[in-house]
């Protein structure tokens, strides 16, 4: 089993968030107004929508590869429904257009990817959380 750790640290001087993983970072914020937000990042249905959607455009690739498929333009819309208190995610759905070199009906790569998508797949699954104190 594999697994995958990222970090996260308030940014000083301000109620936002900096994660990272690797040499790759992002800012995670509230939108301005909120709970002392600023708007300085992504918040959390963002970064949810953000992980969906950017998993499913390297899956695109991926299953695109493994079909000997060559892929032009991709575009990925994705809306996710929330709902709730404590708010939650009820629903989530991507709109995919990629476009072949060769021009055949991308269909197959779009089926690939979606049977791949580690976190479409996760999402639909259910994850267990554990939230814990640091000792």
């Amino acid at each position: 089993m594999a697994s995958m750790t990222v970090e996260l640290r308030n940014v000083e001087g301000t109620e936002a968030a900096m994660g990272w993983a690797g040499s790759h970072t992002i800012v995670v914020d509230r939108p301005e107004g909120k709970a002392g937000g600023k708007g300085l990042g992504f918040n959390g249905g963002q970064l949810l929508a953000l992980a969906l959607g950017g998993c499913f455009c390297n899956d695109l690739r991926y299953a695109a590869h493994e079909l000997g498929v060559r892929l032009g333009s991709i575009a990925v819309s994705v809306t996710i429904d929330l709902d709730g208190s404590p708010l939650l995610t009820t629903a989530a759905k991507l709109t995919v257009s990629c476009e072949t070199l060769d021009g055949t009906d991308p269909q197959a790569v779009i089926d690939k990817a979606r049977s791949i998508c580690m976190v479409a797949n996760s999402l639909q699954k259910g994850v267990p959380v554990t939230i814990e104190a640091a000792a």
